[in-house]
């Protein structure tokens, strides 16, 4: 399998138990769209996969925002040694990640709670995929970042659009990495994040 020519044989243990309990419970649970489950490897976990080379390896705190399946936060946490917290509000998402988590042998902590409110110590990486547009995921963000940490989200074609309105509200550092997985596909690694002073208020 392409997606996992380049990880260790644990990591692909790991991932492939990670799977089959994601097949099994999506006929109960829309975890993944019916339409996509035959990409599931390619569109789902090998795209959340190119994140785990951008992690700091030694344990480095990770929050991944609006977990759903596991993408990417479930992946990364298969694939590398960061301590990962997922944060789920959908409590049978959050179930399924807790019982795949055990299952794939990895630890983490699912945080079941809105996002808005989530309680969780800041970290120095902060992960997305297919949640919602970047000024609002910068918002949800810099609640969970440390002051020196970096935001990894996984965008579509609408990435240069989404940075330009967020730029409104954000001053940001920007690198753009192109996707492995979708040919329209952007990783945008995010740094130095603070928000536009309104004048009005100086």
């Amino acid at each position: 399998m392409a997606v996992l020519a380049d990880v260790s044989r644990e990591t692909r243990e790991r991932l492939e138990q990670y799977a089959d309990l994601l097949l099994r419970w999506n006929a109960r649970i829309n975890l993944v769209s019916p339409h996509d489950l035959p990409h599931l490897w390619s569109r789902h976990i090998g795209d959340s996969l190119q994140l785990a080379s951008l992690i700091p390896p030694g344990g480095v705190d990770l929050v991944d925002m609006g977990s759903g399946g596991g993408f990417p936060g479930l992946v990364i946490a298969c694939a590398t040694d960061a301590n990962v917290t997922l944060v789920e509000s959908d409590q049978r998402k959050a179930a399924f990640l807790r019982e795949a988590a055990r299952v794939a042998g990895v630890k983490v902590r699912v945080c079941a709670q809105r996002l808005e409110v989530a309680d969780v110590p800041p970290a120095q990486v902060v992960t997305a995929r297919a949640l919602a547009p970047l000024s609002r995921l910068l918002a949800w963000g810099t609640r969970f970042l440390q002051p020196d940490g970096v935001c990894l989200f996984l965008k579509g074609r609408n990435a240069e659009e989404e940075l330009t309105m967020a730029r409104a509200d954000w001053h940001m550092a920007t690198t753009r990495i192109p996707s492995r997985t979708n040919t329209d596909g952007v990783i945008l690694e995010l740094s130095d994040i603070r928000r536009v002073r309104d004048h009005n208020n100086e």
